[in-house]
């Protein structure tokens, strides 16, 4: 199973950046897919998530309104589109998949079971 992100680079506040996220080894379908980062010193944290089955997203608030996730399951793909960036945003982006998740746990890291090598995002003010 082979998670491979990409898209992360260094921005202005206010800019935009689109990550992606392909899968292989996986029945992409099955799989409820998901964003964390984590910043320098910070615990991972939960940025969005997608059901596999039905299709509902769930954002972080701290992120709603300015990222859309979205997937393609003809390319076993998984895609965060960024807008309006933060200095805050800045962290490593890290995709996730999980086969058997629970709706109270699908905003934990630990619930999912494959991850991607991450790509960086900074943005400066």
């Amino acid at each position: 199973v082979q998670l491979q992100a990409s898209g992360g680079g260094l921005v202005r506040a206010g800019d935009s950046l689109k990550l992606s996220c392909q899968a292989s080894g996986i029945t992409f379908r099955r799989y409820h897919m998901a964003w964390f980062r984590q910043a320098p010193g910070k615990e991972r944290e939960f940025v969005v998530a997608v059901r596999g089955s039905s299709g509902n997203t769930y954002y972080a608030d701290s992120v709603k309104g300015r990222f859309t996730f979205s997937r393609d399951n003809a390319k076993n793909t998984v895609y965060l589109q960024m807008d309006s960036l933060k200095p805050e945003d800045t962290a490593v982006y890290y995709c996730a998949a999980g086969e058997r998740i629970i709706m109270s746990t699908i905003r934990t890291p630990g619930a999912y079971d494959y991850w991607g090598q991450g790509t960086l995002v900074t943005v400066s003010s």
